[in-house]
This record gives C-alpha cells, structure tokens and sequence, in this order.
C-alpha cells in the first residue's frame, strides 16, 4: 500500500441509507475544517438540531482527549461529530461515552468482520495498536445535560504512520491490506449510534439500561478485567483491572487497594513495572 486509497462521500446516498434515524436530513459535509467536534459545539449552542451529523474529510486542528491532537490528514479517515441532547443526568454521561464506543464496535464489525478491542473508556485498538478514538464533550447544568457532542476518529486508509506514531498506531488498511469505503462505515456508524442512544436514553429503567452496557463492554474489552496497567501520566499508578463500577468507572486493583479511575490515560503495564 504505497499510496493512499481515494473515495469520497455521497452526503444525499448516506442521507438516505439513514432514514428513519434521528441523523435523517441532519448530515453537514466540509472538504476541510478545523475541527468537526468544535464546529458542533459552536452549533449547538446556536440551536442546532439534536441529530445533527458534522463529517468532514479533513480536519486541520482535529483533537483528541487531553491536550492531544489526531492527526486528520486529507482522504484518510472518517472524522464525524454528532450533536445529542439526551435527557439524562450529567453523572450518566459517561455511559453515553461507552455507548458510542460499543457502536463503533459493532460498525467496524458489521463492515470489516474485525473485533476491535475496547481500551477504557473510548479507545479501539487492533491488536495493540490504536486505530479509533471517542472525544465526548459536554454542555451541562447541574440536573441537566443542555448538549453533548460524540466525536469519533477513524483511522481508514493510512498506508504508514510517522515515528513517533507508528509504534501506538494502525489503520482498517494496514491491519487487513485493503481498503473500506468510508461512507459505508460512516452509515454503519451512524446506525449503531442511533440504537445505543436510543436504547440508553429510552429505557424505562436507566439502570438496566447501564448494567447492559457495561456488561457489553466488559465482553468486548480485554481490558476491562484482568489487565495489568498503568493509570496516568508519569509514574501514575499501578494495579490489574476489576470491572467497572455502578457508574461506569474502571476500578483498578492496587497493593494499597482498590482505587477508581474518574478520567486520566490507561496503558498496558510493561513488563517489570508490576
């Protein structure tokens, strides 16, 4: 693969395949932006419509968690931020987090019949190289969410990564030697996404509705129980996975106990460091 994969997106095709969604007639395209989880901020405080798509082909200033940045060069990946305002709690938002990383999931295997691995809390990997991340951002007062926007970056037809990447990184391209149209991931996404949110925000028991994406998680993730890492940046902390709590948190067992992790990076544990 010396040369990166060209295809383009069909906005009124993908409108169509999404009928009957609450995404229908909300799609917003750009060649280029800065960032489409940004943009859908700004959007959303305007107004805009729950539902409303913002994909983009490239983004110049694309954003990870953190202070990181994804690199979004043009053709290469799928980038698409979609404005919710769901009536949940905002101590519930983490599990809408989880629900799009469960989405993306199912997407990715529904095109490619890959079985990415879930990193807590919005990390897909291959292997153990990451090739998808979820940045969710929140409006929010103190009972109620105003608006929450899901960011998701795929890494699609990257033929290479530079140094520096290329040891965390992968694509759908380089994991199976071919390459996948980006619209039907982008509507397989965009499907998967609308039942997670349906089924989190609709559910007569919310709880319920939470235990079943944990439980999800917790068998799509080799993560989740089991696995020795380090929690933080530096030194941070070190234990082996338990589970996660009530609210969606990873717990991490400890030689001091067992601790929560609320927010912060999760990498496996070399070897020697437990």
């Amino acid at each position: 693969m010396s040369d990166l994969y060209q295809d383009s997106f069909d906005p009124a095709e993908t409108d169509a395949a999404l009928a009957g969604s609450r995404f229908a007639g909300k799609l917003h395209f750009f060649s280029s932006i800065a960032s489409t989880n940004s943009y859908a901020m700004q959007q959303a405080d305007g107004g805009a419509a729950e539902g409303s798509v913002y994909f983009s082909d490239e983004q110049t200033e694309g954003r990870g968690r953190g202070a990181h940045t994804w690199v979004s060069l043009p053709g290469s990946g799928l980038y698409v931020s979609v404005l919710l305002r769901p009536r949940i709690p905002p101590a519930d938002v983490l599990w809408l987090s989880l629900a799009a990383g469960l989405a993306a999931r199912n997407a990715i295997h529904a095109v490619t019949s890959l079985e990415p691995d879930l990193r807590w809390p919005n990390d897909l990997l291959l292997g153990k190289k990451k090739f998808c991340g979820i940045l969710t951002e929140l409006n929010a007062e103190v009972t109620r969410v105003r608006h929450a926007v899901v960011g998701i970056g795929i890494n699609v037809h990257q033929p290479r990564f530079p140094d520096g990447l290329s040891e965390i990184a992968t694509s759908l391209a380089m994991e199976t030697g071919r390459n996948w149209p980006r619209q039907e991931l982008l509507i397989a996404l965009l499907r998967a996404l609308d039942a997670e949110v349906n089924a989190l925000t609709s559910a007569s028991d919310p709880r319920k509705a939470a235990r079943a994406i944990r439980e999800r998680l917790e068998a799509g993730s080799t993560w989740v129980r089991g696995k020795r890492v380090v929690v933080g940046d530096g030194e941070g902390f070190r234990g082996t996975t338990e589970g996660l709590d009530a609210r969606g948190f990873l717990r991490v067992r400890t030689s001091a106990g067992l601790r929560t992790v609320l927010s912060g990076s999760v990498r496996e544990a070399r070897n020697g460091e437990l």
